[in-house]
């Protein structure tokens, strides 16, 4: 007796291309290149989970090196400032200072001097 595997397919299909919706072309609508498009944008979506925290420390870099250009000390001095004064804060919160707490900041600053 052979085994018929119309509504498992019929099931896992449905799946792929519910997730493929909003592709453009045949990549919503046929199953064979929606599997593909949909594997393919797993893989970008977790490439780009790496790279976001890649790309949210070069800004926080170069936010932090903005408000440095009003001081005379450039990024790698004040980091190792901070470092060899044994103060942690790390690079989010130092930016976040600069931009919404500038007076902060620069008391900062003026306090690894």
């Amino acid at each position: 007796m052979r085994v018929k595997t119309g509504t498992v397919r019929r099931q896992k299909h449905k799946k792929v291309i519910k997730a493929a919706k909003g592709y453009r072309m045949t990549r919503s609508r046929l199953y064979k290149v929606a599997k593909q498009a949909v594997l393919h944008a797993g893989a970008y979506a977790y490439h780009g989970r790496k790279l976001r925290k890649r790309q949210f420390r070069r800004l926080w870099i170069q936010r932090l090196n903005a408000a440095l250009k009003s001081t005379d000390l450039s990024y790698s001095q004040f980091i190792k400032l901070l470092n060899t004064q044994k103060i942690e804060l790390n690079r989010k919160i130092l930016s976040e200072l600069a931009v919404n707490h500038s007076d902060v900041f620069f008391k900062l600053v003026d306090k690894v001097k």
